[in-house]
This record gives C-alpha cells, sequence and structure tokens, in this order.
C-alpha cells in the first residue's frame, strides 16, 4: 500500500483544493482517486468510508478523514504549518476562518443562477476589498514581516495566496489598492514548493465552469 496521501473528490476545486494546496505547500505527494458518478460516492457511503456520508475524504496515517477543518488542521499541524505554540495556532485559526469565508463566496460564484450572477460578483468584490483583503492589509503592514503569523511559514499564508489568486481569476484588478498583499502574493508564490504547485501540470485544479457544475450536481444530488 502507498504511503501517500490519497484524496478522494470530484476532478475540481471544490472543498478539496485547500487540502492539495496544503499537503503541496508541505512537499507531500499524494494521490487522487475522483468521483465521476453518483454510484462512485454511494460506494464510499455503503462501504463506511465517509462517516457524515460526505466527501471531502483523505485516506492518511491509516484513517479515512472527512470534514475540510479537520483535514486541513491534521495537516497542516503533522507537516509544521501551524505555528510555534497555542497562541499562534490562534491567530492562525482566526485568520484562516476569515480567508475561508471569502473562499467559500468564492467558490460558490459559477453556482449561482444567471439571475443572481451579478449581484453574487458585486457581492464578493465589497466583501473582498472592503471587510478581508483590509485586514490582511494591514496586519503585513503593521508587522513588516514576510508572513502572516510568528515570521513563519504557516497555512494562513498558503490560504490566504490560494484565496487572492481565486479573487483575481475573478475580477483581474482586485488587489490594485492593497500594495502589501501584492507583494506578499509575489513573495509566498515563489516559496519552492508553492511555484511547484503553480506550474502548469501540477495538481491544482482550474476554476470550476459552467459546463462543469451540471456534472458536479449529478455526482452530488
Amino acid at each position: 500500500m502507498s504511503g501517500k496521501p490519497k484524496l478522494h473528490y470530484f476532478n475540481g476545486r471544490g472543498r478539496m483544493e485547500t487540502i492539495r494546496w496544503l499537503l503541496a505547500a508541505a512537499g507531500v505527494e499524494f494521490e487522487e482517486c475522483f468521483l465521476e458518478t453518483k454510484d462512485d460516492l454511494t460506494k464510499l457511503q455503503k462501504d463506511g468510508s465517509l462517516l457524515f456520508k460526505q466527501v471531502p475524504m483523505v485516506e492518511i496515517d491509516g484513517m479515512k478523514m472527512v470534514q475540510t477543518r479537520a483535514i486541513s488542521n491534521y495537516i497542516a499541524a503533522k507537516y509544521n504549518l501551524y505555528g510555534k505554540d497555542l497562541k499562534e495556532r490562534a491567530l492562525i485559526d482566526m485568520y484562516v476562518e476569515g480567508i475561508i469565508d471569502l473562499n467559500e463566496l468564492l467558490m460558490g460564484h459559477t453556482f449561482q443562477p444567471a439571475d443572481k450572477k451579478e449581484q453574487h460578483f458585486a457581492t464578493i468584490v465589497d466583501k473582498a476589498t472592503n471587510r478581508y483583503f483590509p485586514v490582511f492589509e494591514k496586519i503585513l503592514k503593521d508587522h513588516g514581516q514576510d508572513f502572516l503569523v510568528g515570521n513563519r511559514f504557516s497555512r494562513a499564508d498558503v490560504q490566504l495566496l490560494e484565496t487572492l489568486l481565486m479573487a483575481e481569476e475573478c475580477k483581474p484588478d482586485i488587489l490594485a489598492k492593497f500594495p502589501v498583499l501584492q507583494s506578499f502574493k509575489a513573495r509566498i508564490s515563489n516559496v519552492p514548493t508553492i511555484k511547484k504547485f503553480l506550474q502548469p501540470g501540477s495538481q491544482r485544479k482550474p476554476p470550476l465552469q459552467e459546463k462543469d457544475v451540471q456534472k458536479v450536481m449529478k455526482i452530488f444530488h
């Protein structure tokens, strides 16, 4: 049996993408087992692999882990991306929870009905530029360090970069008023493991397209 983590999900971003990012940032090779049909999901549910009948599911260290945050927390702790003490972990958790809120808003855009897309896009831009980005701009500016917490690379940096890039896919000039975040993006993108993950041919998934939505819906509904 391979010692590599094995990721069970559809062949797209969704809630598994952050897990892919964290494993890649840690330099950990992983395998993927893609759900192609509703039957693939049903099989995992019936054989007891999914504690709450849901994916993402990651086979790692003899466990079949579910729940995105639990999986992400485990990977971050295992691969030293979770701060040096309890206070740093608390900061990382606070920052990550905010990042997740924005990330989920961005992820949901493709699934919006046509008549709601424009309003949803406006909400994304408003919350990104008025609620979330100013916070991270200020944190980095105030402490003047390369990373968000403790001047060392952590999951907060990984997840913020993932979400910044998603936001730019949505609106290319969305970081125009945030020079510190622009520098952060360039710096973290050059961390060797991240740089490798950003290259064509990596296991990073492209943005979900309209045509993919129906396929995803057929698996899960």
